[in-house]
């Protein structure tokens, strides 16, 4: 058995990256999505000194010195599936601010974003089948007005 003591945690996630793709060569596996939500909630709250929320909290991931509620998410676009569909977003009321993170292959960083509630409410799209708004973080999101890029602060995270 492998050591894993005194691996980098980029080194441990892109090991569980290729685990992952072995599981799922073998049928094992279908999903390329986990763990992105818990990875993006410790990036950001790692950021920008956010308090993480008790997993048991409605609408929102954290809060940070001034009250902001921050829902994250994050997604890990696999080469087997490129969508960028943020996981449901059960309640656009719940939070000021949707914190996104877009994953390559291998957990690196692609892009992240600081998007204001009002602009998540204008693209969100409702599905009735699962009572829940779904969220495509396309590049274009990048571009609406008071968006904020925090792509470098997050990769400055060790």
């Amino acid at each position: 058995m492998e050591n894993f003591e005194g691996k980098t945690t980029a080194e441990l996630l892109k090991l569980h990256a290729a685990i992952m793709e072995e599981l799922r060569n073998k049928n094992v596996l279908r999903s390329a999505n986990n763990p992105t939500g818990d990875l993006a909630e410790y990036l950001f709250c790692a950021a920008f000194g956010w308090q993480q929320a008790a997993n048991s909290e409605k609408g929102f991931d954290a809060t940070d010195a001034n009250g902001i509620r921050y829902q994250i998410k994050g997604r890990r676009i696999h080469r087997r599936n490129k969508s960028r569909q943020l996981s449901a977003i059960r309640d656009l009321e719940g939070f000021d601010v949707l914190a996104v993170v877009l994953f390559d292959d291998d957990y690196n960083i692609i892009r992240a974003a600081l998007i204001p509630a009002a602009a998540v409410r204008k693209k969100a799209v409702y599905v009735p089948h699962t009572n829940s708004h779904k969220f495509m973080a396309k590049d274009t999101i990048w571009d609406v007005a008071n968006v904020v890029d925090v792509t470098d602060r997050l990769l400055a995270v060790p």
